[in-house]
């Protein structure tokens, strides 16, 4: 039954939880370089507490949608609020690494509520609001996603680490009791069933093969342990693409993925998913090493925060000037230059890590060159596929960023921690280490530029110019979608959010 509300009220609190995911994706970016000593790890086992929540927000990011159609968006907003919840509890209570490892891979399907959030948003409000609300929850995630990385440090400056996790439970809790009370259920649900064993065999796919890569650095590259682990997970992967391709309703369509236009797009977002992740993994931590290091700054966990800032504030200014390009350049061109942005920003920091404002300078350029690469990307997917295939396009495009995320983490600590140098008894990654770091980066990103080179142009770019732009995106959307829930199917409902998940995410 449809509980009445005020549908402000309801966006309000969406944009909430919306606010509570964007902070959680960099909750824990300040106490990067404290987690070995804070977890009693090594700097390889402390990347899982980052590592774990890109895993787990590829593969909630397609599923939570399908949940959601399924089984009610409100009840799957509040079944991934207590999960949250719950993980956010298990890291305040953590002071080892694995019960942080299991708390953190909970908190990463907060990643869910972005796709049932706007779900809801197509389901409850009059078409003349649904722009508005789009836009209100992307300043919000912005906003969060902008703020996070100073507010962590700040509290957990002044207070003890485990607050950042009691107040993220205390958050999902009150987010969850505010879906509850103004959140209407939905009215209609979609037919079919859930496909469990894909969703498993991602989950052990992606994690088995991380695994590896990530331990290969202790565990030794050719003992039987990694690449022992590393063909178990192909083997699933493989298993788990040919059910893919079997099942009538997959987690991901792999055939639309095996597209040229789509799949050349998605081995670039890789490599640009690897560039933009390493500005956050690695800025923070030059930035608060000491100076008795020859290249730190000493800075605190809050200037650190500060520092990098503009980073946030560039890729969500950015979009109107990202709009222009692709009106006038097209998509791919567009991209291919805010990747040139990325590489150039990497090739400056390395060669020049003299002072604090260098690396504000490029944190900001990076943030400008992901904001137009990563708004590009998605009219490129958007006008690479047919319409009823715009959900498994953007899924697996979203898969693709977040395994970028996911590589960069893994290899940038096998850099960082083949290069040390020792300051009292803490061991640093050496000057040479990060700018190595910088180097891969910088080539990511070019392989990025290549690889879009070879996208297949479709479409003019004043088309693709109106699918970008803010509310008439909006009602672009609305034109393609029939106006009863009942007549939508499962890949038009999750092609619909996930296209906006994409814009926002950088």
């Amino acid at each position: 039954m449809k509980r009445p509300g005020s549908p402000t009220a309801m966006v309000a609190v969406l944009a909430t939880a919306g606010l509570l995911a964007s902070l959680l994706q960099t909750l824990v970016v300040p106490l990067i370089p404290d987690f070995p000593r804070l977890l009693g790890t090594t700097p390889t086992g402390a990347s899982w507490v980052v590592t774990i929540t890109l895993i787990t927000g590829a593969v909630v990011t397609p599923v939570s949608g399908r949940i959601g159609d399924l089984f009610g968006k409100r009840r799957a907003l509040l079944l991934t609020l207590a999960v949250v919840a719950t993980g956010s509890v298990v890291s305040a209570l953590a002071d080892s690494l694995w019960p942080m490892v299991i708390g953190r891979g909970l908190q990463g399907c907060v990643i869910g509520v972005i796709p049932l959030a706007l779900g809801v948003f197509r389901d409850e409000l009059p078409s003349a609001r649904i722009g508005g609300a789009i836009a209100f929850l992307s300043a919000i995630l912005g906003l969060g996603a902008v703020a996070g990385i100073p507010l962590a440090g700040l509290v957990a400056e002044h207070f003890a680490w485990h607050v950042l996790f009691w107040a993220s439970a205390g958050l999902g809790v009150l987010c969850a009791l505010l879906v509850a009370l103004l959140v209407p259920e939905s009215q209609r649900l979609s037919t079919g069933r859930f496909d469990v064993v894909g969703t498993v065999g991602l989950t052990a796919g992606l994690i088995g093969l991380l695994l590896p890569v990530v331990n290969a650095g202790e565990w030794g590259w050719g003992s039987t342990r990694t690449l022992g682990l590393g063909a178990a997970a192909l083997l699933v992967l493989l298993a788990w693409g040919a059910h893919q391709l079997r099942t009538r309703f997959p987690i991901v369509d792999l055939r639309l993925a095996a597209q040229r236009p789509v799949l050349t797009t998605n081995l670039a977002t890789v490599a640009i998913g690897f560039a933009i992740y390493t500005m956050l993994f690695v800025f923070p931590q030059v930035l608060q090493a000491p100076t008795a290091t020859g290249y730190g700054f000493g800075l605190s966990l809050v200037r650190a925060g500060a520092a990098v800032l503009p980073n946030g504030l560039a890729a969500l200014l950015l979009t109107p000037v990202a709009t222009r390009l692709v009106e006038r350049y097209g998509a791919r061109l567009a991209m291919m230059a805010g990747s040139a942005v990325m590489a150039a920003s990497y090739v400056l920091v390395a060669l020049r890590m003299g002072s604090v404002t260098d690396f504000v300078i490029a944190a900001t350029l990076v943030g400008a060159g992901a904001g137009i690469a990563v708004a590009a990307t998605s009219v490129l997917i958007t006008h690479a596929v047919p319409v009823t295939g715009t959900a498994s396009a953007n899924g697996v495009n979203t898969l693709m960023r977040s395994v970028g995320g996911a590589a960069a983490s893994t290899v940038l600590v096998l850099v960082l921690t083949h290069s040390t140098v020792v300051v009292g008894a803490t061991a640093f990654p050496s000057r040479a280490a990060f700018r190595t770091s910088f180097v891969v980066a910088a080539g990511a990103a070019l392989v990025g530029l290549v690889l879009t080179a070879f996208v297949p142009g479709r479409g003019s770019a004043s088309a693709e110019g109106e699918v970008l732009s803010g509310t008439r995106h909006a009602r672009h959307i609305m034109r393609r979608m029939p106006a009863r829930a009942s007549d939508r199917d499962h890949a038009m409902t999750q092609g619909d959010v996930s296209t906006f998940y994409l814009e926002w995410r950088s």
